[in-house]
């Protein structure tokens, strides 16, 4: 390298490519090269600081710049403010600031905007919304940035409502507002338990021809489920498929929980809750042990508990106590007593059973006059130590009954 400019050039790619170590390792060695620093060398290093996000170190760096004698340009003191602010230094930051004022160096909207950032990010936002005043009575207007920035401000302190005032406000001085700007309130919303209001945010959205993103979706469909509003939450995730977005594994498990529980009121949900769990099994999703109990008892009303039962001990899930017994009295009650011993088998692996399954099972043998067998289970019950309520009918001759021999 002849030139302190070719080495710069250098310096910034390695920085622009995140070689930090590289980069500093460089600089150590410029002396060797014949060359000295400028101006655009030490706002290099500025920048090379503030990325690695160790600002201290890039203050380091500007002040013996200004000792030196060079003069920062407004992009290196913005870098360096933007810095401390995220990393919540806001007297660090306004020092900055100050510094940039005795030497007149004129600070740009994206100064303010950092500075703005900062204030709302460590919970000063009336410090915030005072600056965004002085900058609307300045020579100088706020961007969409500006007032983004403020929204996202207001939505962290549950201030939704003025973020929204401020769209409006956005709206009204012709500003643009990218989707981001969107998100904020979604998020907002959110928090605040009012998710339905992010179904205005989508329709002003769709008005303005900004196209909604996987966060939009994804933070309204997640504080839909928070906040237990299943049919809209239900609506989101159809129009997230029709959009290609993939809704992520647990809030599909949350979802199908949703629709289960919903279903048990209103049935017409338990098709949208088939094809929510057909969905998922296309697709490779984990199923929950808690989804997959709610969907057993779901599907009891549709035929396929059993089918979804064996799936989830196949599996590897432990079901619930509830859940054996749905599924023997579901059983019992279309006369699959074989199928409900089997089940009942399947729960002494893992618990000791109460009598309500032995009831069932003794009590469906009883309505097909199978006394014997019915004996059998209640000899099984009492052998743990378990007192059904049902009791066997007595025993008769029975013609042509088939004895079920249960393993005690």
């Amino acid at each position: 390298m002849q030139t302190i400019s070719e080495f710069n050039h250098l310096l910034m790619s390695l920085v622009a490519a995140d070689e930090f170590e590289l980069a500093l390792k460089l600089k150590s060695n410029l002396s060797s090269f014949g060359l000295f620093p400028d101006n655009w060398t030490y706002s290099i290093l500025v920048s090379c600081y503030c990325k690695k996000n160790e600002p201290i170190e890039a203050k380091s760096v500007l002040d013996h710049m200004l000792e030196t004698g060079f003069e920062p340009n407004v992009a290196t003191f913005t870098a360096l403010i933007n810095s401390f602010c995220e990393n919540g230094r806001l007297r660090d930051a306004y020092e900055v600031f100050d510094i940039m004022s005795r030497i007149g160096c004129e600070p740009t909207i994206n100064t303010y905007n950092c500075l703005l950032k900062g204030l709302c990010y460590v919970g000063r936002v009336e410090e915030a919304f005072d600056l965004m005043e002085s900058i609307k009575k300045s020579s100088m207007k706020p961007d969409i940035y500006t007032y983004t920035a403020m929204m996202d401000g207001f939505c962290k302190v549950g201030r939704s409502n003025e973020a929204f005032d401020l769209l409006n406000e956005a709206l009204e001085m012709e500003l643009r507002p990218s989707v981001v700007t969107y998100n904020t309130l979604f998020n907002g919303y959110f928090k605040e338990g009012k998710p339905l209001f992010g179904f205005g945010v989508l329709r002003r959205m769709k008005e303005r021809k900004c196209k909604p993103d996987y966060i939009s979706y994804s933070t309204l469909l997640h504080g839909l489920l928070k906040w237990g509003k299943i049919k809209a939450a239900l609506d989101v995730y159809n129009q997230m498929v029709e959009n290609g977005l993939r809704v992520d594994e647990r809030m599909m498990n949350t979802l199908l929980r949703g629709l289960c529980r919903r279903a048990r009121k209103e049935k017409v949900l338990l098709k949208y809750a088939y094809n929510v769990f057909k969905e998922m099994s296309n697709r490779n999703y984990v199923v929950y042990a808690d989804t997959y109990d709610l969907v057993v008892e779901a599907f009891l009303e549709i035929g396929r508990a059993f089918e979804i039962f064996n799936e989830m001990v196949k599996i590897g899930h432990s079901p619930k106590t509830f859940t054996f017994n749905i599924v023997i009295r579901a059983l019992c009650g279309v006369g699959e007593v074989r199928k409900g011993l089997t089940v009942l088998m399947l729960m002494h692996k893992d618990r000791k059973p109460s009598r309500i399954p032995f009831n069932f099972l003794i009590n469906e043998l009883n309505r097909q006059g199978r006394s014997l067998p019915a004996r059998n289970v209640y000899g099984m019950a009492l052998k743990r130590g378990v007192v059904p309520k049902r009791k066997p009918r007595k025993y008769l001759a029975e013609q042509g009954t088939k004895i079920i021999h249960v393993k005690v």
